[in-house]
This record gives C-alpha cells, sequence and structure tokens, in this order.
C-alpha cells in the first residue's frame, strides 16, 4: 500500500512493530533468548501494552525470526551480486569474499551501533531458536553457490575435512563479527577501525583455514 493510502492506525502499527524488533534484538543480543522476557521487550520499546510481542509477531521463536528476516534480505540481495560478479571463477578467495562481505557490507550500511552480529551469535547457542538462523540460510540460492565455489577451490580436501572445515568458517565468521560488533560499539577499541576493515581480515583468516594442510586424516 502506497504511503500515501494508509491509515493512521496502519502507521502506528508498522512504527510499534518496528520498535519492538529494535528492543528485541538488542536484549537479546546483550542477554540471549531465554533471558529476555516479552515486558522487558515491551518496555525497552517505550510501549505500554504488555501482550504487544504476542500480538505483533506470535511466540518468542516467530519474534526471532522476523528479527533475522528483517536483515536477511538484504544480506541476500548483497550476496547474489557478489555471487553474479565472480561467475565461474575458480578461485578460493572469490568465493570466500562472497560470504563475508554481503555480512559485512550489510553491518557497515546500519546506523551503530549495532546488534545483528552479536543476536545471531546469541541465537546460534540455542538448538531452540538456531534452528530459525538456520532455515533461513538453507533457503538462500546465492548462499548454497557459495559455498559450492568454496569446495571447488579446495578440490583436493577429503569430503570430511571440507565438511570440518564449513564449520570452522561458519564460526570463526559468526562469532569474530559478533567481538567486532562489540568493540565498535564500545568506542572501536579493536583490532579494525571498521566493517570494511574487517571483511578484509576475515577474507584473509578463512582463506588460510581452507588452504591449511590437513594431516592425520
Amino acid at each position: 500500500m502506497p504511503p500515501s493510502t494508509r491509515s493512521p492506525r496502519s502507521t502506528r502499527a508498522d512504527g510499534t512493530r518496528e520498535a519492538l524488533l529494535a528492543a528485541a534484538e538488542r536484549l537479546i543480543a546483550e542477554h540471549g533468548v531465554e533471558a529476555v522476557t516479552h515486558r522487558q521487550i515491551v518496555d525497552a520499546a517505550g510501549q505500554g501494552n504488555n501482550a504487544a510481542v504476542a500480538y505483533h509477531f506470535g511466540t518468542k521463536k516467530d519474534l526471532v525470526r522476523a528479527i533475522d528476516d528483517s536483515h536477511a534480505g538484504h544480506i541476500e540481495e548483497l550476496r547474489a551480486a557478489r555471487v553474479a560478479a565472480t561467475g565461474d571463477s575458480a578461485e578460493l578467495r572469490d568465493w570466500v569474499n562472497s560470504l563475508v562481505q554481503p555480512l559485512t557490507d550489510h553491518l557497515a550500511s546500519l546506523p551503530g551501533p549495532t546488534w545483528y552480529a552479536r543476536f545471531a551469535a546469541q541465537v546460534m547457542t540455542d538448538p531452540t531458536y538456531r534452528r530459525v538462523v538456520t532455515e533461513n540460510a538453507l533457503e538462500s540460492r546465492s548462499l548454497r553457490h557459495v559455498v559450492e565455489g568454496i569446495g571447488r577451490g579446495v578440490p583436493d580436501l577429503p569430503k570430511h575435512v571440507r565438511a570440518e572445515r564449513n564449520i570452522m568458517m561458519r564460526t570463526m565468521l559468526m562469532y569474530t563479527c559478533a567481538e567486532l560488533e562489540r568493540g565498535f560499539a564500545e568506542g572501536g577499541a579493536g583490532p579494525r577501525p571498521n566493517w570494511p576493515g574487517a571483511g578484509h581480515g576475515l577474507v584473509d583468516a578463512i582463506v588460510g583455514l581452507w588452504q591449511a594442510p590437513a594431516t592425520g586424516h
């Protein structure tokens, strides 16, 4: 519906929903999913109705999905563009760039301080909510292309080593971004001055991970 035809009530509802999403993302990033109550989210969002979270989102799992969805679309758009630009490259670094840069570019595009990397790290520690984030990832065609491209860049690695390093790569990407985000939020006292720099550092590290010798297999 065009903005000019939206009712004031619809506009207010959208504003309430966005305020609740932002408050929930921050609180979950700081404290974890289970430690955060609907009442805390409502208070942090400046809302007076304690049922507002349930009304707008349903369950806490639905709320987590809504927060992740609010970021996933832009990340997917950035990643699809990188996949298209990478084409049929056989270079490992090109595909690692296609994994890392969409996330760091998305974080760079947000007004600071950002909370999404810490939110995602918190969610991934809880099996109940982890599935919400992984379902989004599994539905991403561009992400499948990236993972396949990385695999083509290391054709000599045994299958079980590739599986192991995929786990290491995801962990490195997620938790490094969470720690760097915390540093940026606290005044930038970290190893990188900004998200573009962080992206370059992560690409170097992940390429090194994939190119490390595989022994004892």
